[in-house]
């Protein structure tokens, strides 16, 4: 019997705020961080690792609240935890005195998420898979019996749920094929930083441009003046056919929303992501329908997937950006990829953050195999940022994600990013206090 013998959970954060990278009209000076877990077994060649992501100061709370998380595991049997992935997950969720901090929102659905991405991404090693062809080989009812459908059945019951992965599990294999080799389409967020220049923004676009991608995103929101400039530098820089987007990180009310939406028009963006409050389903519904045909994406800061089903309940939003380290792992993320198909809305992942460009391309490669079956209107983010600091780098080529090959959910870090990086005694922020 293998057993979990102890977990670590590791305070790491990367000074991104000193080149701007990741910076938005809402969040100027982030410094890229992961409460990292790992759970360690008595054999030597097994562990499971997991993250959240946040952006600095507050992260120690996060790795605070994902020990607690983790502490049901200790002592645990791995074939057990791992056989029925559901049944864990309800296990640690149904821990009334954390769940009170929540529940199910803020730091304890961070810390959860953070676990069971690293329960997830063991599974996923001990069946010798990564992570995406793990769920695909399970069945429709396997899948069911893992998705968290609790405060959802107004929505989509199990019945529903099963007879949508069960239409296309017959033609699973083919699209696997294909994706293999194509890829999966990506966008990249990496020329609109909103603390770069012009001539850095104008010189990443025409990069972006060469390597192929066809989906470029801005971040948008702090000056409107400066928002026409930039919007349209990428415009000319791209040319009339690619696709733009631009992103607002929450920093406007409703009205304001739709007054700057409707002056940046001319530039034809695809979407307007995060226009408000990401908890105001009412508002993105207001804005979708003063906006349109500029769709309204949001997601990364969706609390749980209960928020989801109101914003796909009230026809609030044309794109879904799920979070793979803020829903609580791929039990949550099911069920609104569930019901992202039910509703008609694609499920295009943000992963504006260190390792979640990792995590959600085996996401989205599941979500075509197995739920959607589209790539209509589905792009997922891509951030060429700190991939170096994984042993299972995700790898973009032609502007699509190319299938992950190793086993697990590509989330392991290498112990040399965790020794110059931990926060604080790793070497680059101890130097830094000299």
């Amino acid at each position: 019997m293998t057993t979990i013998t102890s977990v670590d959970v590791v305070d790491v954060r990367f000074p991104t705020s000193l080149t701007a990278d990741g910076s938005d009209a809402m969040n100027k000076d982030g410094d890229y961080s992961a409460a990292y877990v790992i759970l360690r077994t008595d054999d030597p060649e097994l562990s499971g690792y997991g993250f959240t992501f946040t952006i600095g100061r507050g992260n120690d709370i996060c790795v605070l609240a994902a020990e607690q998380r983790a502490l049901p595991l200790i002592g645990r049997d791995v074939a057990e935890i791992t056989g029925d992935l559901g049944a864990i997950y309800r296990e640690l969720k149904s821990d009334s005195q954390l769940r009170w901090l929540g529940p199910e929102k803020g730091v304890e659905h961070l810390a959860m998420a953070a676990v069971m991405n690293a329960v997830w991404d063991m599974a996923a090693r001990r069946a010798g898979k990564p992570l995406w062809r793990l769920l695909a080989d399970m069945t429709p009812e396997q899948l069911v019996d893992v998705a968290d459908l609790q405060y959802l059945t107004d929505a989509i019951t199990r019945e529903e749920a099963i007879g949508i992965l069960a239409e296309l599990a017959p033609t699973r294999a083919e699209r696997i094929a294909e994706l293999e080799q194509t890829g999966y389409p990506c966008y990249t967020t990496s020329a609109g930083w909103l603390g770069y220049s012009d001539d850095k923004l104008r010189r990443l676009a025409q990069e972006a441009v060469d390597e192929g991608y066809r989906h470029i995103k801005l971040k948008v929101g702090a000056n409107l003046e400066e928002d026409i400039r930039r919007c349209r530098i990428a415009r000319e820089v791209i040319g009339p056919d690619a696709n733009l987007m631009i992103d607002a990180n929450q920093v406007w009310d409703v009205p304001e929303a739709i007054e700057w939406v409707t002056a940046l028009a001319e530039f034809r963006p695809m979407w307007i992501e995060e226009p408000t409050s990401p908890d105001d389903v009412l508002g993105h519904a207001a804005i979708r329908k003063a906006v349109a045909p500029i769709g309204v994406a949001t997601g990364e800061h969706g609390m749980n997937r209960v928020l989801f089903k109101q914003m796909f309940q009230a026809g609030a939003i044309d794109f879904c950006q799920l979070d793979s380290a803020r829903l609580a792992s791929i039990n949550e993320i099911l069920s609104v990829y569930l019901m992202a198909k039910k509703f008609g809305v694609p499920v295009c992942p943000h992963a504006g953050g260190v390792g979640l460009c990792e995590l959600v391309q085996h996401l989205s490669i599941f979500d075509y195999v197995a739920v959607s079956g589209s790539l209509e209107n589905r792009v997922t983010e891509f951030v060429d940022h700190l991939h170096e600091h994984f042993v299972d780098p995700c790898i973009v080529e032609n502007g699509a994600y190319r299938v992950p090959s190793l086993p697990g959910y590509s989330a392991e870090m290498h112990e040399s990013s965790l020794a110059e990086f931990a926060f604080p005694e790793g070497s680059y922020w101890a130097g830094a206090r000299v």
